[in-house]
């Protein structure tokens, strides 16, 4: 009931009535959109995102022909801190994205899909970032946080335990295979393979 209502109140407040689209109904409900992305930083209130990796899941299939992978350029120069973290340097950026146009094409693929991701919160923050007062709205999809799925499966069989939320473990737990190379896009369809996987398995 709350849900409904606050998706009408954002509908009015959206700015820009092209983007209505981003509330209506999904027309399928075995689709969805799991995404990534890589920051500058940990803080949604001042740090930028630097790219965005996404592809599609219809039909517990992962669509590798439906991907979507943007860098965005950010307004100042990346710091080395940063850098070792997600390996993009300000170089690699040279032909990169202004974040408006970037982020007008995340929301034309992912439309009204619901989301899936890893820590997703962070994530939608950071879109949010954006949006909000370009759009005057955040992202009205519906979320799916795969660490939480991944815990109501585990906690049943040792309820009194401590559960690793790490990637690294919940990939290895489900026995998927990690990428090598650590990007917004690799890290997508890793958590597209966490959230099929979860879908199929009643124990871990």
């Amino acid at each position: 009931m709350f849900e409904k209502f606050f998706q009408k109140r954002d509908k009015k407040r959206l700015k820009l009535k092209r983007f209505e689209y981003l509330f209506n109904p999904c027309e399928n409900l075995d689709e969805y959109v799991a995404f990534d992305t890589e920051t500058t930083g940990l803080n949604p209130k001042k740090d930028e995102i630097l790219s965005i990796g996404a592809v599609k899941i219809k039909k517990n299939k992962i669509l590798t022909n439906d991907m979507l992978s943007l860098y965005l350029k950010p307004s100042k120069r990346i710091n080395v801190k940063s850098i070792k973290i997600h390996q993009i340097r300000n170089i690699d950026l040279q032909n990169a994205l202004e974040p408006q146009e970037a982020i007008e094409q995340f929301l034309d693929f992912i439309g009204p899909l619901p989301l899936v991701g890893y820590y997703l919160e962070f994530d939608v923050a950071m879109i949010n970032r954006y949006i909000k007062p370009w759009l005057g709205i955040k992202l009205p999809n519906r979320q799916i946080e795969v660490s939480g799925i991944y815990y109501e499966k585990k906690i049943k069989t040792i309820p009194q335990g401590m559960i690793d939320l790490r990637f690294d473990t919940i990939m290895k737990e489900l026995q998927l295979p990690v990428f090598g190379k650590h990007d917004a896009l690799n890290d997508a369809i890793m958590t597209a393979m966490v959230f099929v996987k979860l879908l199929h398995v009643n124990k871990i």
